[in-house]
């Protein structure tokens, strides 16, 4: 296969910048699995709200099967699981055995997004995608421990001087197969598909004239950079920073293909540093981003080439393997076809309690795709024995109707718009549509569980309401009063049987709260 330098750079990958994505990607990986700790007992055990049990009778027979995470709910069970996933982490990152690496890394974070599908959020996705490309990239040419011990056969060959050759060609070289060309599609595809649901929003938000409120404005007060950032470019300069955003994203693909063809890298590199601003600022202004915005921006490690436009890469450096391609297309190919099947023609759309193929086929991206009409936040006010009322949601010993972040001066109240509970716990209050009621009743009791695990038995929790709460958003980093929604009443129980609840709650609660 003979391509036109033209086109090398546009469909294949640097050696370099591909060690650097793989070594990169394994780093954000290991830190997603140590933070994932401190979930295994209330997300994957059997002691949490979501036992084995329940979750086999909700899946079929392939579920099971791949799965592994739901072979055993113990705690050391899914703490062993977990570390072998954090070691093959490692291993991919430190290049030994790459795609051995990679695919354990894909299969074990497939089995653990499986395990609790309510804990799935555009991250794992993310993940999930990189990780799939990664066993068939040739990731490990250079800065690994498997090119090191290549390196170390061919020494003992007696070749040494075409060794050192070969590896300052190697350093510098593009490799074109299907994975390269498919993959670069796949990021195409991820900003092109974001891109479209903010300028397709029947709202308006991502536009100019956006009414009441743009789309920036209202996600840009989450943390203390964002009020600053609020102030440096006041309400206007996010009106007009808010349709910027969606053409920096449905034009950075192609304005980094377009560079790479005319072999402009510096063209290159603004585009990169640019799309990478924009992750960057996400991560500081909206919390619970910073992973999801340091994996998009590893992505383009993909399209980086550190070559200068002045010294083209010469034809002879190029690795062009007919064979392997068509091995990756036998399995990439009906992944993509999959994915098609089952955005287009599946009938069923919310099968992740039932079956494997949501999460492991699902290639859609159009996340924040309006305006935040309100934010959201809750409270969890709790009786305990000895009298007490304090927060069980928050963990602490007051109980504050105010949004979580907000900071009082004089008269003057501001609010960040955060969450108190953060990570993964942003799923638990949606897991209360469960559909029977001893997955409600694990669901509500664990938080019963867990204040009585954590506090000392004078202080046991009795009962507790919990509360949904939500402000509109404003004008001038402004929010509306608070606006309460009761989700759920429940009395503690320390058996597993729902029946329990019912026969001790009664229509007290609410007031004694």
């Amino acid at each position: 296969m003979i391509l036109s330098q033209q086109w090398d750079l546009v469909l294949g990958c640097n050696i370099k910048s591909l060690s650097y994505f793989r070594i990169t990607l394994s780093i954000l990986l290991t830190i997603e699995l140590l933070l994932r700790y401190e979930y295994i007992h209330a997300f994957y055990s059997n002691e949490g709200i979501l036992p084995t049990s329940i979750l086999n009778a909700k899946i079929d027979s392939i579920y099971k099967i791949i799965c592994i995470h739901n072979y055993n709910g113990s705690m050391i069970y899914q703490q062993i699981v977990l570390g072998m996933h954090i070691i093959a982490s490692i291993s991919l990152g430190l290049g030994y055995q790459s795609r051995i690496c990679a695919g354990l890394c894909w299969f074990l974070y497939l089995s653990l997004t499986l395990r609790n599908t309510w804990l799935s959020f555009i991250l794992d996705r993310y993940i999930h995608y990189l990780l799939f490309y990664c066993i068939f990239l040739p990731i490990s040419e250079i800065y690994s421990i498997d090119s090191y011990m290549k390196t170390n056969i061919k020494n003992k060959n007696d070749i040494n001087n075409i060794t050192i050759k070969d590896e300052k060609t190697n350093n510098s070289s593009i490799i074109i197969s299907a994975s390269t060309i498919l993959l670069k599609l796949q990021i195409l595809w991820i900003y092109v598909d974001a891109g479209l649901g903010k300028y397709s929003d029947p709202a308006g938000g991502w536009t100019l004239d956006a009414i009441p409120l743009p789309a920036l404005d209202t996600y840009a007060r989450h943390t203390v950079i964002s009020r600053y950032l609020y102030g440096l470019l006041t309400p206007i300069g996010l009106r007009y920073l808010t349709p910027t955003v969606v053409y920096i994203e449905l034009g950075a693909v192609p304005c980094a293909l377009l560079a790479s063809y005319f072999r402009n890298t510096r063209v290159l590199k603004i585009v990169i540093l640019l799309i990478c601003s924009l992750h960057i600022g996400i991560a500081l202004t909206i919390k619970n981003t910073y992973l999801l915005s340091s994996v998009a921006c590893i992505s383009w490690w993909i399209y980086y080439h550190p070559t200068e436009s002045s010294s083209p890469v010469s034809s002879s450096s190029f690795t062009k393997t007919k064979s392997s391609s068509y091995i990756q297309l036998l399995f990439i190919l009906p992944f993509i076809i999959g994915s098609i099947w089952f955005e287009q023609l599946s009938n069923e759309c919310t099968q992740s309690m039932e079956h494997i193929w949501s999460t492991l086929l699902h290639n859609r991206w159009n996340v924040f795709t309006g305006a935040e009409e309100y934010v959201t936040w809750e409270i969890a006010p709790g009786k305990l024995y000895n009298g007490m009322i304090v927060d069980v949601w928050s963990n602490t010993y007051n109980v504050s109707w105010f949004m979580p972040g907000t900071i009082e001066h004089d008269t003057i109240r501001a609010a960040t718009a955060s969450t108190t509970r953060k990570g993964r716990w942003r799923s638990y209050p949606y897991l209360a549509d469960f559909e029977s009621d001893e997955e409600k009743f694990l669901t509500w009791n664990y938080l019963c569980k867990q204040w009585n695990m954590e506090h000392a038995s004078d202080y046991s929790l009795q009962k507790f309401n919990f509360f949904m709460l939500q402000a509109d958003t404003l004008p001038n980093m402004g929010f509306s009063s608070t606006r309460k929604r009761l989700i759920h009443s429940h009395v503690c129980s320390t058996s597993n049987d729902p029946k329990h609840e019912e026969s001790s709650n009664d229509n007290s609660l609410s007031s004694d709260l």
